[in-house]
Parts: C-alpha cells; sequence; structure tokens
C-alpha cells in the first residue's frame, strides 16, 4: 500500500487525546474551550463548500487544536466505487486541512435505481463474508492511495443482519485492516445499541468479549456516545442524543489498559446539550484516561 502518510501506530505517539464531535451550536463557544479540547472531529460534508464560512472557521481553529476529518458518504461496502465526485471533494479538504485522522464507516450507502446511482442517506449494513470483504478492501485501497494516507474505519450500528454473514463483525474489519492497512475506528456505543437490540439484558459482558477480539495494533481512534433509551420491544437507536451511558462508560474503562495512547472522541449529535455539559463528559473520558496505565 504505497502513499500512506500516518498509521494509528504513528498517531499514538502523541499521547492521549480526548476530543469532541463539532456541531455548529457550538461554532462560537468552543474558541473559548479550547484548552479543555485535544482534538475536534468534524463530519467532511459540512466542509465541503471552499471558501465559506465553515471552512473559514476550520482554518481558524486548525490554528489551535487538531482536527480529525470523519466522512460518511463514500458507501466503501457497497457495489458501487466510491464516487470520483465525492473522492475529489474530500482530497480537497484533506489537503487543506492536514487533519490528523480520517475515517469512514463500515457500510454501504450508494445503489444503482433505474440507471442512476443514488445515496441512500444512511449507513446501511454489510455482509460478513469473503465477497463483501473483497470488494470493500479494493475500495479502501483505492481511498487511501487517491488520499495519500490511511483510513480509519468505523463499526456502525446495524438494525438489520445478512444471512449471508460468515464471519463475525470485527473478525471481518480485521482481516480488512490487513489486506489494506487501515486502521479501526472502534464505536463503543455502537457495539452496546447492536447487543441491546440483540436482545442482551446485561450488555456489559457481550461488548467486553467483542472487544477482546480486537487487536489493538489496529485501533487509532474510540468514539464514546449516547443513545436515546428504547420503549419496550422497540430497537435502540443510535441517535446520539444523550449522555454516554454508563454501560458504554464501564466497557471503555475496561478497556483502556491494553490500549496505549489511542485518541478518544465524545459525540452528541441530537437533542445537543449546552457545550459545558459535553466538555464535562470530555472530562470525565480524561480522567479515566489518565487513570489508566
Amino acid at each position: 500500500m504505497g502513499g500512506v502518510i500516518s498509521t494509528a501506530k504513528d498517531l499514538r505517539s502523541g499521547g492521549k487525546k480526548v476530543g469532541i464531535g463539532l456541531r455548529d451550536p457550538h461554532y462560537d463557544e468552543v474558541f473559548d474551550q479550547l484548552d479543555r479540547i485535544d482534538f475536534v472531529e468534524v463530519h467532511a460534508e459540512n466542509f465541503y463548500v471552499e471558501g465559506g464560512v465553515a471552512r473559514t472557521l476550520l482554518h481558524a481553529l486548525r490554528e489551535q487544536v487538531d482536527i480529525s476529518v470523519h466522512a460518511t458518504s463514500l458507501g466503501l461496502g457497497g457495489e458501487c466505487p466510491p464516487p470520483r465526485t465525492e473522492l475529489r471533494r474530500l482530497r480537497k479538504l484533506v489537503d487543506d486541512v492536514q487533519p490528523i485522522l480520517v475515517s469512514e464507516h463500515a457500510c454501504f450507502t450508494w445503489g444503482e435505481l433505474d440507471r442512476g446511482v443514488f445515496h441512500s442517506g444512511d449507513l446501511l449494513p454489510i455482509a460478513y463474508d469473503e465477497r463483501t470483504l473483497a470488494r470493500f478492501a479494493r475500495h479502501v485501497d483505492t481511498v487511501q492511495q487517491y488520499l495519500g494516507r490511511q483510513l480509519l474505519i468505523e463499526n456502525i450500528s446495524a438494525y438489520l443482519h445478512w444471512p449471508e454473514s460468515r464471519m463475525r463483525e470485527f473478525e471481518f474489519l480485521q482481516r480488512l485492516c490487513l489486506r489494506t492497512g487501515a486502521g479501526l475506528l472502534v464505536d463503543i456505543n455502537n457495539i452496546y445499541v447492536n447487543a441491546v437490540n440483540a436482545g442482551e439484558d446485561t450488555p456489559l459482558p457481550m461488548i467486553r468479549r467483542i472487544l477482546a477480539e480486537i487487536d489493538p495494533c489496529w485501533i487509532g481512534e474510540l468514539h464514546l456516545a449516547g443513545a436515546s433509551q428504547p420503549r419496550a420491544v422497540e430497537l435502540m437507536v443510535d441517535d446520539h442524543g444523550d449522555e454516554v451511558s454508563e454501560v458504554v462508560w464501564a466497557a471503555y474503562a475496561h478497556f483502556l489498559p491494553s490500549l496505549g495512547a489511542v485518541p478518544t472522541l465524545i459525540e452528541w449529535d441530537t437533542q445537543l446539550p449546552p457545550l459545558e455539559r459535553l466538555l464535562a463528559q470530555v472530562d470525565l473520558a480524561r480522567a479515566m484516561t489518565q487513570v489508566a496505565p
């Protein structure tokens, strides 16, 4: 895999970082709180317009804090290759901002319908089988060569499952990393959501078993988030609309000693709180990283 300029291992050298997902209600306030944040993560698609207010803000932030770019529109696990227009936009943003991390999802988003290619508007699950693995690896190679750097691939919350799957989720994802040199963005809340929706009444042991399957060498970032609690017989939806749950904190604390200096992000996307409440979650994560060996 030629041309990759940073890897998960390289990023560990900067110490234990804790950051937030930056959303527009906090744009103004965040500049007064940067001493409490090690990095901010932005959704790539919100910053594709060159010369606009959002890009100006990102440049101002980049002067004071590290940036992570999190893409949502490449659809790397699908039949369709990543659209060239999306790749060009992402590369322009990455070249301009020089983020510490670039990430995408283990999903598909694009499909053909009536001789046109359309975006699903969601992160749709993929089958964990050899055919999908080969296709996914080709697409990841394409993107990494085009960007000249490593991608981190995030596990998703999935509400449907393919009967064709022949591997466990993180078996599949680690085989992808081995083939491509990509890294993993491990979202512990997504594992929690999937465990709850699988009918686990006490999901923490299952989450710990899944995390234990992952070789820490592949992990370049962790996501922590909250999800609204479902009513009876409803699915838990990964809406990033609440504080990190006690179960996710417990899984995080259990996982930390095996990791070393892996950046941790607090995500909160809906029902956004005041920035101070979000930063309190950052403080808690940082305290936990300082206790861990």
